[in-house]
């Protein structure tokens, strides 16, 4: 039962990656690290102190941003050209089940991340140790797969390109500040009246539901070389658990569809 599934689920996965080696994403990739390292080393030389510190800060900061944006504008653009050439209804049409063919994608798309993984994680060894570097692009990876399960489910269902995008973005943006929006609503609850304190329930609320993508690829493991392997497991447990979460949302999507 479970070779059946996976054999075709390697396939889709082997084609996906092909597909984006062919479209030229690795180039991108790239690209983004040369333009990162270009800023990055002019705004060096702007610093008047602690530049390394400061351009190591950077480059981080514009490679996470590069790696999410390129692996989620690939995933949604490539899903729903699909869709409308009518690839999906074909695919989903062999007989294979309809989870071999969403495990297949994510499968494919989640090789694709270790790319920009890698090659942005050996960029920031030339500014930290390589146990702190090695961390930081774990955490990357982990954060890039959260990223593209939830642009897969986008996909699936929205069918549309800029909805779909607008969605995976709002995703990442909340993920990433949901922490900081608790902070601030606790910070002022005393004081809080009625109407704002169903506003932090909400946002606690928002933040039980989304991954804390603000505890992923800190800055202060480069620049201070605080990363423990505690942090490692605490971002292994929660991108575990966000993915499946996400992959059950996806599949529940797929398997109700009337293709």
């Amino acid at each position: 039962m479970l070779i059946p599934m996976l054999a075709p689920s390697l396939i889709i996965a082997r084609y996906t990656l092909l597909e984006a080696l062919r479209s030229r994403l690795l180039w991108l990739f790239v690209l983004a690290a040369c333009a990162a390292l270009g800023l990055s080393g002019f705004l060096q030389q702007l610093a008047l102190t602690e530049s390394r510190a400061v351009q190591a800060a950077l480059l981080a900061a514009v490679l996470r941003l590069a790696s999410v944006f390129l692996l989620v504008t690939f995933i949604v653009t490539s899903m729903t050209r699909e869709a409308a050439d009518k690839g999906t209804e074909l695919l989903l049409a062999l007989p294979m089940p309809r989870a071999s063919y969403l495990l297949g994608k994510l499968g494919g798309y989640a090789a694709l991340a270790t790319v920009p993984a890698l090659l942005f994680g050996a960029l920031t060894a030339l500014f930290a140790p390589a146990a702190q570097s090695a961390l930081w692009a774990i955490s990357l990876l982990g954060e890039l797969w959260i990223a593209a399960a939830f642009s897969l489910l986008c996909s699936l269902t929205l069918t549309q390109t800029l909805p779909a995008l607008s969605a995976a973005g709002a995703f990442y943006l909340l993920a990433r500040v949901v922490a900081t929006l608790q902070l601030l609503g606790h910070a002022g609850a005393a004081q809080a009246d009625a109407g704002q304190r169903w506003l932090t329930r909400g946002i606690d609320a928002l933040a039980l539901l989304l991954p804390h993508l603000d505890a992923y690829t800190r800055t202060e493991w480069l620049l201070y070389h605080t990363g423990t392997l505690a942090d490692l497991a605490t971002l292994a447990t929660q991108t575990a658990l966000a993915v499946g979460l996400l992959t059950a949302a996806a599949l529940f999507d797929l398997y109700r569809k009337n293709l």
